[in-house]
């Protein structure tokens, strides 16, 4: 086993929540007993802290005074455990030996070491390909993982296929209920033209909270530079302030999704999206399971229905604006509400073909549309759009 001496002071806060993080990532399981260790290196860069079990790698790196450069691996569980747990001071870490040994106010531990050479060399991070602006990033995540599907016996609906085409970007996801589709503009660092990868929807989610919560900074993806093929290692990295991740890259044929979105609407209607959300809860409850929740719409308002026959029933009825001849249709309040909650704006659009056919819900449109020769309303051009398949009426 190769020993390491180390020893370095460091700010409990800034340890903890870096452990933390990296910590995050292990493996409950892990094929190798060193996969379930945090590797810490201490050297002139600081306290950079790395996790990686053949998947996912992360690392960290964090301000140390570092009085003695070295390498070490132990339990990741364990001392994230130990370092949210600490004295809100600064904490002297050494090692000696096979013992890692932690002193803090008038705390101290003493942890067993793994074998350095035991753990896997760390992947390289690809080309980096472009930036974006965390915001819009954590936004575009956010507002299409809702629609990605948890089954991973279909590993092509746990992604979030990325589409590149030079400055444009698109996001999407569909668990076959429902489809989300976000366009955004980045910074390229490379020309791409109609390239695209399927990034697992898990792993692209926790990355977009660490970053709403941590960085303001740009993030840059990582899948390949000017002479490669975007995404040919196999690997997506993002990089952003101290942070940086990398991915397998999932192997997958993601649905053509464009078909599904329609070119025309019979009809639009916009409604108050904080309103809307709190009636869908309310009539909701006297839904049977949460099947279904009826929105029947007329020039002048939309009424919500659940249950009925012996069931008991909920009813409730808000303005709306809404264009088109009236219409009821169904939706499991659930992805419903799902969509909702990721729009940006005070109000939602709806656009409506049949009571059977999918819908789709936009941020809301200010401008009253216009219907064209054949009396549809032109689908209009928004950044994002949600997808949502009908539950079917009765009768």
């Amino acid at each position: 086993m190769e020993l390491t001496d180390m020893n370095f002071r460091v700010d409990h806060s800034d340890f903890a929540d870096a452990v933390t993080w990296v910590a995050r990532s292990i493996p409950q399981r892990p094929a190798m007993p060193v996969l379930a260790g945090v590797l810490l290196t201490a050297d002139d860069n600081g306290l950079t802290i790395n996790g990686f079990d053949y998947e996912i790698s992360t690392e960290i790196t964090i301000p140390a005074e570092v009085v003695e450069e070295g390498r070490v691996v132990v339990s990741g569980k364990l001392l994230s455990d130990i370092t949210r747990a600490l004295p809100k001071t600064t904490a002297t870490v050494s090692v000696d030996g096979a013992k890692l040994h932690i002193n803090c106010g008038n705390a101290k531990f003493t942890l067993p070491t793994m074998p350095v050479e035991d753990y896997p060399a760390l992947p390289a991070l690809p080309t980096q390909t472009g930036s974006i602006p965390a915001d819009i990033f954590v936004d575009a995540v956010k507002q299409v993982a809702v629609a990605a599907g948890r089954d991973d016996s279909i590993p092509m609906l746990t992604g979030i296929r990325m589409e590149i085409d030079d400055i444009t970007v698109t996001f999407a996801a569909t668990d076959r209920f429902r489809l989300a589709v976000r366009k955004f503009e980045w910074d390229p660092f490379a020309s791409f033209s109609d390239a695209a990868v399927l990034i697992p929807n898990k792993m692209l989610s926790e990355t977009a909270k660490t970053f709403a919560a941590t960085s303001t900074a740009p993030v840059e993806l990582a899948l390949g530079g000017a002479n490669d093929t975007l995404g040919g290692e196999g690997l997506l990295g993002i990089v952003g302030e101290n942070r940086r991740i990398t991915t397998r890259l999932l192997d997958a044929q993601f649905p053509p999704f464009r078909t599904l979105l329609p070119k025309a609407h019979n009809a639009i209607a916009t409604v108050d999206i904080a309103s809307l959300v709190d009636s869908i809860k309310r009539v909701s409850l006297m839904s049977d399971r949460g099947a279904q929740v009826r929105l029947a719409f007329t020039p002048e308002s939309v009424t919500l229905t659940a249950g009925g026959d012996d069931s008991g029933e909920a009813e409730e009825t808000l303005p709306v604006k809404y264009w088109g001849e009236p219409m009821t249709i169904a939706f499991n309040p659930s992805y419903l509400l799902d969509g909702l909650s990721v729009l940006d704006g005070t109000t939602a659009s709806f656009g409506f073909t049949t009571p059977n056919r999918p819908a789709v819900i936009i941020p809301g449109i200010d401008n009253e549309p216009e219907a064209n020769d054949a009396g549809e309303y032109p689908a209009p051009d928004t950044d994002y759009i949600y997808l949502l398949m009908p539950v079917r009426l009765p009768g």
